[in-house]
């Protein structure tokens, strides 16, 4: 980030509070005109600064409100175990997010299903299926207090 000057930092910063700003508010917002700004935001888009736009949701009203995140240690972690596991876990909808981990296990995901039942079910046959998977230990989110 040593190429992002302050403007393309304050654009950055504005459009991870709102990413619905328009173009002309954000430049007002960050002290530059509309076309400079707007100019800005292509670049630092094709630059791979800003990865795209998203959207919250009520997961709740979706029915997907149970959380759960989850340990997982493979029996293998040379190159092709662990490329063969990224590409599995890559392909599941309710692995919301899966990251690798320096610990005593290999990774952390947060899975999202309907409720217990659905995330019993994502285990036994989906997870524990996975390329490699040798261990697994689940803990269960309660209560969601903070999601930016």
């Amino acid at each position: 980030m040593n190429d992002l000057d302050k403007f393309d930092r304050a654009i950055i910063s504005e459009l991870q509070k709102n990413s619905r700003i328009s173009v002309t508010g954000l430049a007002a917002r960050v002290g530059l005109s509309k076309t400079p700004c707007k100019i800005r935001m292509d670049r630092l888009e094709k630059q791979g600064y800003i990865l795209g736009f998203n959207i919250l949701v009520d997961r709740a009203k979706l029915g997907e409100s149970h959380v759960a995140f989850v340990q997982v240690t493979l029996s293998d972690t040379k190159t092709k175990a662990l490329e063969a596991f990224n590409k599995a876990v890559r392909q599941l909808p309710e692995v919301e997010q899966c990251h690798m981990i320096a610990a005593n296990f290999d990774y952390l995901l947060k899975v999202r299903t309907n409720n217990m039942e659905g995330y019993r079910k994502f285990l036994g046959e989906t997870l524990s299926e996975l390329p490699f998977v040798i261990n697994s230990s689940t803990f269960v989110v309660m209560e969601n207090i903070k999601d930016s």
